[in-house]
């Protein structure tokens, strides 16, 4: 079956201006994926009522040929990257060419989207069905079997290394790129960096792994070789934030908190440098250290970058 890139649909988004809760650098600023909701603030002795902007969660649910597969929680933003990132990422595509987005449709119980693919890759999704009520902080619940969430990913290519320069570039640029947490205090988000760590677009979603899928979802309709940069993200480095990367491709992830044990494993056997505990006064490389160089000292004895 020929398949086109997924259908640019118009992803829904809740916008706000939370003018009257958010900090004067961000006020009257419409951002998607924000809504307004009275709050009661204390500051020492002083009570006020205030419009507060808060980060939006609904129900969003994937359906592949007309049938359930998965129930994420998720903010309503970037719908069509997630889709197609989510896709790749539990490798139920192996590119953008094979899945279309018919409809993305939003009701009072949350969000649908209606997705097509392959016959043969339909058939193969049938033999890994799960129903995934799931939660922010967690991509494989409800998983059917152990071995449905450990599949090994691809063994990913040997790719050019990168200079620590580039890596702490790639992590002030994501503190620089996050307007949804600047506004909430409530989102993770996921940044897409090229070698000499520019970050070239960020993905934010109250779940870490949604704002990972979102980001894999961009390079694949930017048609970004995975090999050319890595990801930085605002979280821990779980097993499934590991498997995400590797599945699609990212040779190097940087996250800004620990690793877990399994995420180290998976990633030495994938191939994947992964980074933990990445801040601006240091980091830990946990696996395939080759990537990442310090940067070339020059004559005077100090690092050029």
């Amino acid at each position: 079956m020929n398949r086109s890139s997924p259908t640019p649909h118009p992803s829904h988004r809740t916008e706000s201006s939370a003018d009257a809760a958010a900090p004067a650098s961000t006020a009257a600023t419409a951002t998607a994926g924000a809504v307004q909701r009275k709050v009661q603030r204390r500051r020492g002795e002083r009570v006020a009522e205030a419009l507060d902007a808060i980060a939006a969660e609904v129900p969003v649910a994937l359906s592949y040929n007309g049938t359930p597969f998965a129930v994420m929680m998720a903010t309503p933003d970037d719908l069509t990257d997630f889709a197609l990132g989510f896709s790749l990422s539990e490798g139920i595509v192996a590119s953008a060419q094979e899945l279309r987005v018919d409809a993305i449709d939003t009701s009072l119980e949350g969000i649908a989207i209606a997705l097509s693919i392959p016959e043969a890759r339909a058939a193969a999704l049938d033999q890994r069905r799960r129903n995934l009520q799931g939660r922010s902080g967690c991509g494989v619940c409800g998983t059917e079997s152990i071995e449905a969430v450990l599949r090994p990913p691809p063994r990913l290519p040997d790719s050019a290394p990168i200079q620590l320069h580039a890596l702490q570039r790639a992590l002030r640029e994501l503190r620089q790129q996050q307007p949804l947490n600047a506004l909430t205090g409530a989102t993770h988000a996921a940044g897409w960096a090229d070698r000499d760590g520019r970050v070239l677009f960020v993905r934010e979603d109250v779940g870490r792994h949604n704002a990972l899928d979102k980001l894999i979802g961009a390079l694949s309709t930017r048609a970004i070789d995975p090999l050319s940069g890595f990801a930085v993200v605002t979280s821990r480095a779980s097993f499934e934030m590991a498997m995400k990367a590797a599945q699609a491709g990212i040779p190097l992830l940087a996250a800004i908190s620990a690793p877990t044990a399994l995420a180290i494993a998976l990633a030495d056997s994938a191939n994947l440098t992964l980074i933990g505990f990445a801040r601006d006064d240091g980091h830990a490389v946990y696996t395939h250290a080759y990537r990442l160089l310090d940067d070339p000292v020059d004559a005077s004895g100090e690092a050029a970058a």
